[in-house]
Order: structure tokens, then sequence, then C-alpha cells
């Protein structure tokens, strides 16, 4: 069941997905300043000095801001992206090239990972211009900077996984998904079959991941590469393939990696990592009590997790990817949005710097936020940037807008919003209103629109709730399977949806942690004067819900053998981590 992105502003949610989306609008992507330092880079080449990768912030920052003028159509957003997306062409040289690396010292370092990003960018700003002209100007700088790429990467000619040294140049086989959206964007032969030579050179020099995935001998941790977030790029390369050829062996592939990292690698708060930003069996490791317990579960890896499992749901229907990416949102991403401004300890400058939007490490065992700035850069003109500040709001807008979808038949409803979602069918609209919320333990959705012809409606049922209920117009309905599949509802039909919550425990090594219905639930020294004591819960668990505050959405009282513990939903914990008691644990000492 392959599904499609709803038309530009057809949903308008009030909770606190569209709180962030539009948090992160205001405080990053309005920043005309920022994006002119983006820009400036391809003009200095000054990433040929360290062998960096500042020009990846373009593409990363663009593409999340086309995502979320998807889900918010804005003139003053789009009149600020189509002005940057003019000034990067206009820093093409005589080749075609927009890179930030010199003809003398190309096809090394980040080079063509910044030349990925460069495609990515304009890519995703070709879907939302509204002007023909600039349009056709903007692919055909594209095809003069791929070209490029094409003519000198390839067989008898530079090897993909020679341009890079770092994961034997997975990173730059990662160039493999934008390639694929120009062949689908041109037509060019050369793209597909330059797109076949980067699937089959398996995307690292040590080795085949393809090869690896598909002879099922070897986990993600033992890889020829492990680096996360690098990898699951790849794999998404050889999804969007999978979508422009319709070959099922490579949706296959796809989905058999995205079910070994998922089984070991996904850790409780929706990412993976951590020993560093690479795979290590974090599905099983998490608990543990780490040397450095900084760098670990990156922004980056969470949001190009929840990229991939988003185009999975959209290629298959399958709710179990929906399910992964507001695992991630509800918990890795919401809980690394700087809401407070909060400086960052800049680990390379040994300095506390101004923060920058998202935090870029998440902690799970007794560790505080706010250390360390993901791919953290200087520009030559001043400031600096890093890679998990811009990559954070492709998550934030990704997650409301593939929350419902376009079906053949109607709309899958993959996650669920306090709001108002309308979708138009011929010359007629299907609208409905939702009040509630997860916390609150349901949904009342409302039909305010209905067509005449045939509509089906699919709302997923999720797996944390052990008992779901439907009832429509206050009839019970069954529910099996995924979803739940109404037809033919009419103005003033009202379906009441209900997801008690259960707290649920999860036992590994000497530690336990907590969920409660979709939120991971964490400790917090600021909140709790007991956070160093091990937690030791009454048999059968007992709680009591109690009012949450600021910026919480659940806040419970769990019942201990001496006393009790405060647990409240892990991305509200932690967020003013500048002050003096700022740890925070998902992983308790039990």
């Amino acid at each position: 069941m392959r599904s499609s992105y709803l038309p530009d502003g057809a949903q308008k949610y009030t909770d606190r997905s569209d709180e962030y989306l539009h948090f992160i609008l205001k405080k990053q992507l309005l920043n005309g300043a920022l994006w002119q330092k983006f820009v400036e880079v391809f003009r200095t080449r000054e990433d040929a000095a360290d062998d960096g990768w500042r020009g990846e912030y373009f593409g990363k920052m663009m593409r999340g801001a086309c995502l979320t003028y998807h889900y918010a159509p804005n003139d003053e957003l789009y009149h600020l992206l189509e002005g940057t997306v003019r000034d990067l062409l206009a820093a093409a040289d005589e080749e075609g090239r927009i890179a930030t690396y010199p003809v003398d010292h190309e096809f090394c370092g980040w080079d063509l990972w910044v030349r990925k990003y460069v495609l990515v960018g304009c890519l995703y700003f070709y879907g939302i211009c509204r002007e023909e002209s600039l349009r056709k100007e903007i692919l055909d700088a594209m095809i003069r900077h791929l070209d490029y790429v094409v003519e000198r990467i390839g067989e008898q000619k530079i090897e993909i996984t020679d341009t890079s040294v770092w994961y034997g140049g997975m990173n730059s086989s990662s160039i493999l998904e934008p390639v694929v959206e120009m062949y689908h964007l041109t037509g060019f032969e050369r793209y597909l079959r330059f797109a076949e030579y980067l699937i089959a050179a398996g995307g690292c020099k040590e080795g085949s991941v393809t090869a690896a995935v598909l002879e099922g001998k070897l986990l993600p941790h033992e890889f020829p590469t492990t680096k996360a977030y690098e990898t699951m790029s790849y794999f998404e390369g050889i999804l969007a393939y999978y979508e422009v050829t319709g070959k099922e062996e490579y949706l296959t592939l796809v989905e058999k990696f995205a079910d070994l990292v998922e089984r070991n690698e996904i850790t409780l708060i929706g990412c993976a990592g951590c020993r560093n930003e690479h795979f290590d069996h974090a599905a099983f490791t998490q608990s543990n009590e780490v040397k450095d317990k900084t760098i670990m579960q990156e922004t980056c890896v969470t949001v190009t997790w929840m990229r991939l499992q988003e185009r999975l749901l959209r290629a298959t229907g399958k709710a179990r990817y929906a399910e992964c990416v507001e695992q991630s949102a509800l918990n890795a991403l919401y809980g690394a949005i700087n809401l407070y401004d909060e400086k960052q300890l800049c680990k390379e400058e040994k300095a506390m710097l101004d923060g920058v939007p998202f935090d870029s490490y998440s902690p799970l065992v007794a560790q505080s936020r706010g250390v360390g700035i993901g791919g953290f850069k200087r520009f030559k003109s001043g400031g600096f940037y890093g890679c998990c500040a811009c990559i954070g709001a492709a998550g934030t807008a990704l997650y409301p807008l593939s929350s419902v979808l376009r079906t053949e038949k109607g709309i899958l409803v993959a996650s669920y919003h306090a709001g108002e979602v309308s979708v138009p069918v011929g010359e007629e609209r299907f609208s409905f209103r939702l009040e509630g919320s997860f916390a609150e333990g349901g949904f009342l959705l409302t039909v305010t629109e209905a067509p005449t012809a045939a509509f089906e409606c699919k709302l997923r049922i999720p797996t944390w709730c052990d008992s779901p209920r439907f009832l429509l117009n206050n009839e019970l309905s069954a529910t099996q399977g995924e979803y739940f599949t109404v037809e033919g509802l009419r103005v003033g039909d009202r379906l009441k949806i209900e997801f008690p919550l259960t707290l649920r425990e999860y036992l590994s090594q000497d530690k336990v942690a907590f969920t409660f219905g979709p939120y991971v639930l964490a400790r917090e020294e600021g909140k709790d004067a007991a956070f160093r004591k091990k937690v030791r819960p009454i048999d059968p668990i007992a709680y009591d819900r109690e009012i949450p505050m600021e910026g919480e959405e659940v806040r419970l009282r769990l019942h201990a053998k001496k006393g009790s513990v405060l647990l409240c939903d892990y991305a509200s914990c932690g967020k003013r981590w500048n002050e003096k008691k700022k740890r925070l644990s998902v992983w308790m000492k039990y």
C-alpha cells in the first residue's frame, strides 16, 4: 500500500509537534544571516583547509526548511529560501561545480558528501519552487554539477570508495539518493547507470554492506563500516532506486537492513549508537556505564532513522515504520531541542558557546544534555555551526507531515495529533477534527466534511497499547491487525479512539527503565532528590499520575519499596542543562 503526502498546509495541528516546528521555523529557518554563511563557504572553498564539511549545512537545513514549508506554507520562508538558492547557483564555477573544495584538492575528505547535500538542498527547493524559469535554472545547474562527478567517478575512473578516507568512502557513496532523484527528474540513463554502479560498489572500501545484509551473517555493529548516519543514508538511496525501478529485491534489501538495525541498534528513545556515532549493538548495550557517555545517540542518527522509516512507510504502508518515526520524534528528537537557548559545551574548543537549536547527543545513563556540538566547524567570516543543528528541522517537520498520508482509496492516519486535517477528494473534501492526546489516553475524531464518493480511512493501532478501542458513534468496533479501517464516514460522525497507557518495565544488566505508552520515562536530578538512589519498584508495579509541570507531557510517581520515584517523559527532562542539578537517566540502577 503506497502512500503520499497531503497537499501543502492540509494539516494544522495544535499540539507539541506544531509548537516545536514553529519554534525551529522562527529560531533557525528564518535566520537570513545563517543562510548567507552557509552559501559563502562555496565561494571561499574553506573546507579544503581542514578537509571539512561546512558545505553540508546548506543542503541539510534546506531540506528541513522545505519540509517545514510543506506542512506550514509561509511566504517569508519561501522568499528567503529562494534568495538562498539563487545565491548558491551563482557560486558555481566555470565547470559547473558547486563545491567547497577547489579542483586541485577534490574527491577527498568530505568533498562528495558536500556535493551530495548541494543536490539534496536544491532538489528539495525545486519541489516547492513557484517559478518555472527558476526551476529550469536549478535543474540545469544540478545537471552540470552532477555530470562533473559522473564523468570522473566510476569503473575505470576514480572509484567511489577511493574518494574519502572516512568510513571506507560510505560518506561519498551516500550521494546515491540524490543521484536517483536526478534520474527521476530527467530520465537520463547515465544517472541510472551511475546509481547502479554506486549500489554495486557496496558503499564501503573494506567490504560491501549490501552483501553483509543479504548474507545475514553479520549484525550492523559488525559491518565493514559501522558509521550509523552515513550507512542509513546510503540505504535510503537504495530505497529510492526501488521507487523508480520497481525492483522488489531492493525493497527487500532495505527492509532487511532496517529490521537488523531496529532489532539490534535502536534504543528505547529511538536512536542508535552508544559508543560515539557508530552502530555498537546499542539495543543491548544502551544500559552500559561507558567511559565517555557524552558522544552517543546522535541527533543526525535520529533524524536519518526517521527519514528511512518514513520512506518505508510510504513505500509499504506497514504500521511498524510509523511507530518507529513516532518513537524517535517523541523521545530522542524532542528531547534534543534546545528550547531555552542553553549554552552548549564545545569539546573542540573546551568552552561553553552560544547554543544552537538542537543538542547533538542524548544521554541514557546519568548524564546531562548540552555536551558536544556535533559536526562543529567555524566560518572564516566568524561564527560556527554543526551538523545536528542543521538536520534537526527535517525531523520536526517530518513527524507531523507524515502523520496523515494519502492512499489510493483514501487516507492513512499514521500518528495522531490534536488539530484539523482537510483532504481534497475530486471537487469535494474529506475533513476532520481531532481532540485529545496520547498523554490523555485517546482522541475524538469528528468528521466536518465528507465526499459523496467512497472514501477509506485507515487508522494505526499502536503496538504499545494493550487494549485499544474504536467507538464509531458510540458503537464499539472490532480491532485487529495494524490498522482500524472505516469507510463511508459522513459529516457529524464521531469516532472515539481509546489508547489506554500502560507502564512497562525493561530490565538490562543491573538497571531498569520504563515506558508509558509511546513515552520513554526518565528521572531528572533537578526534580528528584533521591536521583542517586537505586530503584526498587513494588511488585506488581504501581504508580500515581501527577499533573505535568512546565514542558512535561507525562509526570508520575512510581511506588518503590522505600519511598517513591518521580518519572517524567524523557523529552522534557534535563532541558535546562546549565543548572547545577542537570543529569537525567533513562536507565536507573535497579
